[in-house]
């Protein structure tokens, strides 16, 4: 029994426990419950706040949008109504004007109404007195004829015949007289256009030479230029095909080349080296490819310069850069930019004088050399060769007969041709402007280095030492070291044979092998 009631006693405990556990556990969950409705609540009002501060924001944004809209608004209306207002004045001044003209032509047609009648009676008047001397002047020639015993038209004929050979004389002598006073007049009229156009152009002499000196700021510099036995130096001259000279002239270096363009690119890429201070053939190598670029811009720029400022106009931009080369070539010395600059002047100069296009005698004076500097070497005079440029750039056939026709090569057919050509001569023939002996020794260099490019495996070729030595750079695959030997043999016979020179010329070729690898 007692085991039965203990069983039955912790059975009820047992249950007991577990209905107040329960109810334990139940009050937890619903405290926990409630704090996460608190705290669900309190995360919404939060949100809510946060979403009425944005909306604020939103609505306070858009406001000053709005305000900044409206008076962007308000200011374009403001500016378009001046600009109506304006307008409207406008209207109405030429409105008024418009109404006093038309008063104006009105008065005048009232004028000329009132004279026209004026005019018509006076002409009534005129015509009435001219009937009456008509009859007066019949019956004077019926008297006449009753007292000569002669009709009229016997009398014209009797005087005609008396005065035909003393008029004739007359006209003979006076026609003899005109004809002298006309020669001595156009002598003396070309004459002075001649020397008034001479006289209106400013000229500069011509100074051409082969040297170009480069100053330094000290002579440390120049063991930089010429490197470890000499690689700098030689690396520049072979890129830029020209003699450096570097002696004991104080802070100066000698740039010695027949060709004014391989000059200055060699000027320039040793101001860039000597600014930048790393010397060595690859960073020579790599500022002299740039600097020949800068030079093609600058040609283009040096064109465009001297069309604007000789106010020429709608130029092919070929036949610019063709003008922008004319700065680097020289024709018997002669800068030929400035040569053709001045023709250019002189013949607006002479046409205007003789009342013809100076526009247009202009564009043939600075275009007239044009066939001398393009780049490749044709089979035909330069004036012919410019002339084909000129017409394959759609030029004027004027323009392009005066470039063909300045040496006679073709026949003139305007009267810009003979002033190209009389401008071009006046341009050349003043004392100091041209040197021949210039001109024949450049020839002689540049046919020297031709003759070089024209044996197999030669890459490059450059006359230095005023064409005392000729260095042939060669393909390193296709020419061996036996074969470059062979080659500076052949090219001095080939020298001694099409050429003639003055002393003797070194041939130096110069085979460069060069292995380059990439690592990855």
């Amino acid at each position: 029994m007692d085991t039965i009631a203990l069983l039955i006693g912790a059975l009820g405990g047992l249950i007991a426990g577990i209905i107040i556990g329960r109810y334990l556990l139940k009050k937890v969950y619903s405290q926990e419950e409630q704090k996460i409705k608190e705290k669900s609540d309190l995360i919404l009002k939060e949100a809510e706040l946060k979403a009425e501060t944005i909306k604020k924001d939103k609505i306070i944004e858009a406001k000053e949008q709005l305000l900044n809209l409206k008076s962007e608004f308000e200011d374009e209306a403001n500016r378009k109504k001046s600009q109506i207002i304006n307008n409207e004045n406008r209207l109405k001044q030429k409105e008024q004007h418009l109404s006093k003209q038309i008063e104006q032509n009105k008065r005048k047609e009232d004028e000329m109404d009132s004279m026209k009648e004026n005019l018509t009676a006076q002409l009534e008047i005129l015509n009435k007195r001219k009937s009456d001397l008509d009859k007066i002047k019949q019956e004077q020639v019926n008297a006449l004829e009753k007292i000569a015993n002669l009709s009229a038209d016997e009398a014209k004929d009797q005087l005609v015949e008396a005065l035909k050979d003393e008029a004739q004389t007359k006209a003979s002598s006076y026609i003899k007289e005109i004809m002298e006073e006309a020669k001595m007049t156009a002598t003396k009229q070309s004459k002075k256009v001649v020397i008034e156009t001479i006289q209106r152009t400013a000229t500069e002499s011509a100074i051409e030479n082969c040297v170009s000196v480069f100053n330094i700021e000290s002579d440390d510099i120049k063991g930089k230029i010429i490197g470890r036995e000499g690689r700098n130096i030689r690396a520049l001259e072979a890129a830029t095909g020209v003699e450096i000279i570097v002696d004991d002239t104080p802070e100066a270096i000698i740039i010695s080349g027949f060709d004014p363009v391989r000059r200055e690119i060699a000027r320039l890429s040793l101001h860039r080296l000597v600014t930048d201070g790393r010397i060595h053939p690859a960073r020579i190598e790599e500022v002299v490819g740039k600097t020949k670029k800068n030079i093609d811009e600058e040609i283009v720029e040096i064109g465009e310069k001297t069309i604007i400022d000789l106010g020429i106009h709608g130029l092919h931009p070929e036949l610019i850069k063709l003008i922008g080369r004319m700065r680097f070539r020289s024709s018997y010395g002669q800068n030929l930019l400035q040569h053709s600059r001045e023709v250019a002047k002189l013949c607006a100069t002479m046409a205007a004088e003789l009342g013809l296009n100076a526009k247009l005698a202009k564009r043939a004076g600075l275009l007239h050399d044009i066939g001398k500097v393009w780049p490749e070497e044709p089979e035909m005079p330069h004036a012919l060769l410019g002339m084909e440029l000129a017409k394959k750039y759609n030029e004027n056939k004027e323009v392009c007969n005066a470039i063909g026709a300045h040496h006679d090569e073709i026949e003139m057919t305007n009267m810009i041709s003979p002033i190209v050509q009389a401008c071009d001569a006046i341009s050349g023939s003043r004392p100091g402007a041209r040197r021949e002996i210039m001109e024949s020794y450049m020839k002689r260099l540049k046919e020297l280095e031709e003759l070089a490019l024209s044996f197999e495996g030669v890459n490059k070729c450059f006359a230095i030492q005023a064409g005392r030595e000729l260095r042939v750079m060669v393909d390193a695959d296709s020419v061996t070291d036996t074969n470059a030997a062979q080659l500076s043999f052949d090219i001095s016979q080939k020298i001694e044979k099409d050429m003639q020179y003055p002393g003797q010329i070194k041939i130096t070729v110069i085979r460069e092998m060069r292995s380059v690898s990439y690592a990855k």
